[in-house]
Parts: C-alpha cells; sequence; structure tokens
C-alpha cells in the first residue's frame, strides 16, 4: 500500500557535491543538482510509490520546498532524510539559534509527499518564491 505522507527526520549538512558545485559557483548546473535534492531510503521511496529522482514536497513547521528524491546511496536509513546546505534547505529549516549564533540543521521534524506534478523551482524562482524579488 502507497502512503501520502511520510513521517521523517530531517538532516543537512555538507556534501562533497555541494563543495565542488559551490567551487563552481552558485549559479552553476552543478551547485543547482547538488542542493536541489533529497536522500531517502529505499525502502521509504517505496512507501511513497516513488522512484528516483522523482520531485518530493518536503515539510517542516518553517515551510515546504520541492526537491528531487535520490536514493541514498550506502546503507539504509529509514524516517531520515538529509538534503545538503543550499537554499532548498534553507526554506525549511529554523532559523532559530537559540543564542548560539548557529541555527540547528540536524533532527528538524519533516513530512515528505509526491510531488510528481510541482515543478522543482530553479535558484531564482526560488528566491523570488520566498523572499518576492
Amino acid at each position: 500500500m502507497v502512503e501520502e505522507k511520510l513521517r521523517v527526520t530531517l538532516l543537512t549538512g555538507r556534501t562533497i557535491e555541494q563543495g565542488v558545485g559551490k567551487e563552481r559557483g552558485k549559479g552553476s548546473k552543478e551547485y543547482f543538482e547538488a542542493v536541489s535534492m533529497c536522500y531517502m531510503d529505499a525502502g521509504d521511496m517505496k512507501k511513497l510509490g516513488i522512484r528516483n529522482n522523482t520531485n518530493v514536497s518536503v515539510s517542516t513547521e518553517n515551510g515546504s520546498v520541492v526537491v528531487k528524491a535520490v536514493k541514498y546511496p550506502r546503507a539504509a536509513t529509514p524516517g531520515i532524510i538529509y538534503i545538503p546546505y543550499g537554499p532548498w534547505a534553507n526554506v525549511i529549516c529554523s532559523n532559530d539559534t537559540s543564542s548560539i549564533g548557529m541555527p540547528s540543521f540536524k533532527g528538524t521534524p519533516a513530512e515528505v509527499e509526491a510531488a510528481r506534478d510541482k515543478p522543482l523551482l530553479t535558484m531564482r524562482e526560488l528566491l523570488k518564491s520566498e523572499f518576492g524579488r
């Protein structure tokens, strides 16, 4: 049975691909592909009825964003998703720093659902939708 939504824990952080893309420039294709995605457990993808590179909507109490779901290649990680640092992760992570100067990018409760009919926004489109310019 395919589930409509899946409750997960969101982790964010750096990846080699994100770092390489950043060095090429935040306007580069490499950066876009490296940070507008979400690693997911293969079993969780199956529960949602999605395949590799399917658009998914990730929602937290801070917002919602569409990213590409990519099967995590190393191990089973049920209930956990990982989005590399970048504008897409920033949309759904809290900016609260708890007085330490750095927001928490780990352990955010989230929901994931298939978003086959929703577009993956370019960085320009994402920033315009979030900040109006």
